[in-house]
C-alpha cells in the first residue's frame, strides 16, 4: 500500500514523512535454484558407495570407513559428499584434507597457488574457524574441479536478466488490485518539529491498523483527510502465471548449465528410466569419475596401483537385479561372461566358488553353417 501525500502551494513548507514501500529482494529465485539443483546433484552422488579394491578383493579398511561412514568427528559420509557436491557447484572447486588422526576435512576457504611444472600449493587453509598454518602440497590434498570455467558468472549474467524481468512482473502484479491512500494535510497543522512527529506517529499506526487487522477504525483527526482508492483489475491470474514462467525459466537454464535432465527434476513420469539413464551416464558418472581418479591418485602409491590397488565407485542403481535377471541369464547361458564376471559388473563381490569362474552353454548354440555331424549345411 502506498500513501500518496497531497501537499499545499506552499514551496517554503516540505513534509518529511517515510514512504511506505517494501523492497523486493529477488535474489530468493536464485539462490531456490541453485539449492535445488545443488541438492539433487548431492543426494545422488551421497547414495555412491567408495569401495577399495585390492587383489580383485574389496577391503573394509580405515580408508573405507572415512569414506562410506564417518570422514571426521562431526560429519556423517553422506552429509560429507553432500557439501562435497554443494562447493563443487557453488565455487567450481572443493578442497578436502587429511589430519593428523585421519579426519577428512571440508576447507571452507584457501589460497592455491598453481605451477606449470611443481606441485600447486594450498596454504591459509580454513575449516570453520581454524586455519592452518602449514602449506599442503597437491599430492597430500584431496582436490576437486567441476569444470574448467566457474558457473557462477553465467548464472550471475542469467540472473540479471531474470531477476530484472521477474521484479517488474512482480512489482506490476502487486500494484494490480492495490488499495492507494491519500494523506491531505493542512500545511497549519504540522509546521513545528513536534507536529511533524505526532502526525508521522499517527500515520505509522494507521498504516499498521490497515496492513494488519481486517477491520480498521481510524479516527479522524483535525485539518487531516485519509482516503482510499481501490484500483480493480481482473489480469491477476494471468500475471501470476507470467511470474511463475519467469522463475521456471530460470530454472530450467540452471539446471540445463549442470546437466539435469528438466523432466526429471521437474518430477515427471513420463520415460523414467530413459531419463534416469541419460542422467546418470552424461551427469553423475563424469563427476564420479573425477573422484575415482583423485582418489586413486592420491591414496594409492603408482605401483600399488598397477598391481591392482585402486578406489572403486560403485553409483547408485536405478535398477535392481531382479530387473536385470533376464539379461543376466542370457549372458550367463550364451558363455560371454562367468557368473563372478556379472557380480563384479552389477556391484558384488566376486564368490569364492569355483564354478562361477566356469564359462557354461544352457542353450543350443552351434556354429554358424557347421550341422551336429561336422558337416557343412
Amino acid at each position: 500500500m502506498d500513501l500518496i501525500l497531497n501537499r499545499k502551494s506552499e514551496s517554503s513548507f516540505i513534509f518529511d514523512f517515510d514512504i511506505f514501500q517494501d523492497t523486493t529482494n529477488r535474489l530468493h529465485m536464485k539462490k531456490l535454484a541453485i539449492d535445488t539443483c545443488a541438492s539433487f546433484l548431492a543426494r545422488t552422488i551421497s547414495q555412491s558407495e567408495f569401495r577399495i579394491k585390492e587383489n580383485e578383493k574389496f577391503l573394509k579398511n580405515e580408508l573405507y570407513y572415512r569414506l562410506n561412514v564417518r570422514p571426521n568427528l562431526n560429519q556423517t559420509a553422506s552429509t560429507f559428499w553432500q557439501e562435497i557436491m554443494y562447493k563443487l557447484i557453488y565455487d567450481n572447486e572443493v578442497l578436502v584434507i587429511q589430519t593428523d588422526n585421519e579426519d577428512l576435512l571440508i576447507a571452507d576457504d584457501f589460497d592455491h597457488v598453481e605451477y606449470a611444472v611443481f606441485e600447486d600449493t594450498f596454504s591459509n587453509v580454513t575449516v570453520k574457524d581454524y586455519t592452518f598454518k602449514r602449506v599442503f602440497k597437491q599430492s597430500e590434498v584431496f582436490h576437486l574441479r567441476y569444470s574448467n570455467e566457474s558457473l557462477a558468472p553465467l548464472i550471475d549474467s542469467l540472473f540479471k536478466d531474470y531477476g530484472d524481468l521477474f521484479g517488474r512482473l512482480l512489482n506490476s502484479q502487486k500494484r494490480k488490485n492495490q488499495i492507494r491512500s491519500t494523506v491531505k494535510v493542512d500545511a497549519t497543522t504540522a509546521k513545528t518539529k513536534q507536529g511533524l512527529e505526532s502526525l508521522q506517529e499517527f500515520i505509522n499506526k494507521m498504516y499498521k491498523a490497515i496492513e494488519e487487522k481486517d477491520v480498521a477504525i481510524i479516527p479522524e483527526q483535525p485539518g487531516f483527510e485519509y482516503k482510499e482508492h481501490f484500483t480493480g483489475s481482473g489480469n491477476g491470474i494471468q500475471s501470476v502465471d507470467e511470474i511463475n514462467k519467469v522463475t521456471g525459466g530460470f530454472f530450467d537454464q540452471v539446471a540445463t548449465a549442470l546437466g539435469i535432465p528438466l523432466t526429471l527434476i521437474r518430477g515427471d513420469m513420463a520415460d523414467v528410466e530413459k531419463i534416469t539413464k541419460n542422467y546418470m551416464m552424461y551427469t553423475i558418472n563424469p563427476i564420479l569419475k573425477k573422484i575415482k581418479d583423485e582418489g586413486c591418485g592420491k591414496f594409492f602409491e603408482k605401483k600399488a596401483y598397477l598391481n591392482g590397488s585402486w578406489l572403486e565407485v560403485r553409483a547408485p542403481s536405478y535398477q535392481s537385479i531382479f530387473d536385470l535377471a533376464t539379461s543376466i541369464d542370457k549372458l550367463i547361458a550364451s558363455s560371454a561372461f562367468t557368473a563372478n564376471e556379472i557380480r563384479l559388473e552389477v556391484g558384488y563381490e566376486a564368490s569364492d566358488d569355483p564354478k562361477l569362474n566356469k564359462h557354461y552353454i544352457t542353450k543350443n548354440y552351434a556354429e554358424t553353417g557347421v550341422d551336429e555331424g561336422g558337416e557343412n549345411e
